[in-house]
């Protein structure tokens, strides 16, 4: 696979929508839809007409009543909730991207899925986090193992400052791969699925620092992808990037679908439309943030049930 560059996208000026104009919006409609009080969500039963059958095959990652605080010991006060009381589905072998605005706990949410949270002090995750119908929060649920399952790629690329070959390598190590040869075979494949290896083949041995902004994250992901994981978490992984190079990743990213489990924080709307099958809008209600809304994208962003919904994903014209 062979990386191209890719002319900028006129819709990808519409990341978030402006903020003046989403504040007017969000101020002319409710927090809560119709009588019931109740943020639409899994278990809403409205009816949408343009949203396709429900598919039987078990999600991924079936999540229940989930919370995130950080308290006092990091926050002043009583503590923060990062969000409260998520319930979510994420679809397995699909692309699930999460939008909102900056603050409603997007990325606290997505560092919980392989429990990130366990090295932020005083961060403490609640409620009920299942794979394969093993609850992962569980204390004794092995957190090494997990992490092999689902990788994380962070918003800045951040390779480690060793050669292109370490970066790979240390992790295949770190989880007991000591074979040379399986070493050097699945660091050939991850290049070559991420559109690097023509490019590095023959500078393995360098810093992996001297690569480009772009080809560091997809390095990134190869280290990512090289242990071998059911699902892949990509916290804003185009933010940091320049178009050209954005483009390349993002359809790299695209092209991951049925092949794993790809749960996407993005701010850009027209990138969610693009690639997401699946999209959660997540909001600050009472201090904390929120799960609004979720489904299929064509239907979240052209029928939103919610009117928050409504006003957020109108605004990305704006």
């Amino acid at each position: 696979m062979t990386s191209q560059t890719h002319p900028a996208r006129p819709s990808d000026t519409a990341t978030d929508p402006a903020p003046d104009e989403v504040s007017r919006r969000l101020r002319s409609v409710d927090t809560v839809p119709g009588s019931d009080g109740v943020l639409c969500g899994p278990g809403c039963d409205c009816s949408d007409p343009a949203a396709p059958p429900a598919v039987d095959t078990p999600p991924a990652l079936r999540i229940r009543d989930l919370s995130c605080t950080y308290c006092a010991a990091r926050v002043s006060g009583e503590g923060h909730v990062a969000y409260r009381a998520v319930d979510l589905d994420i679809p397995a072998r699909r692309i699930t991207a999460l939008i909102g605005p900056s603050g409603c706990g997007k990325t606290s949410f997505l560092s919980s899925l392989n429990r990130l949270t366990d090295l932020i002090d005083g961060c403490r995750v609640t409620g009920r986090l299942e794979i394969d119908g093993v609850d992962i929060l569980a204390p004794a649920h092995d957190v090494v193992a997990l992490r092999r399952r689902v990788g994380m790629v962070f918003q800045k690329p951040n390779p480690f400052p060793l050669s292109i070959r370490r970066n790979l390598e240390l992790p295949l190590r770190e989880h007991g791969v000591r074979n040379r040869a399986e070493r050097a075979a699945r660091i050939e494949a991850v290049l070559r699925d991420v559109g690097l290896w023509r490019e590095v083949e023959h500078r393995l041995d360098r810093s992996a620092l001297a690569l480009s902004g772009g080809q560091q994250q997809r390095l990134c992901i190869a280290r990512a992808l090289v242990l071998e994981p059911e699902i892949v978490l990509f916290d804003e992984p185009c933010s940091a990037l320049d178009p050209l190079s954005s483009g390349v990743v993002e359809d790299l990213i695209a092209s991951f679908r049925e092949r794993f489990t790809v749960v996407i924080v993005t701010h850009n709307l027209a990138q969610a439309r693009r690639i997401a099958d699946h999209t959660a809008f997540f909001w600050l209600v009472d201090g904390a943030g929120t799960l609004v809304e979720s489904g299929p994208t064509a239907a979240l962003f052209d029928h939103p049930h919610h009117p928050l919904t409504r006003a957020y994903v109108d605004g990305a014209r704006g």
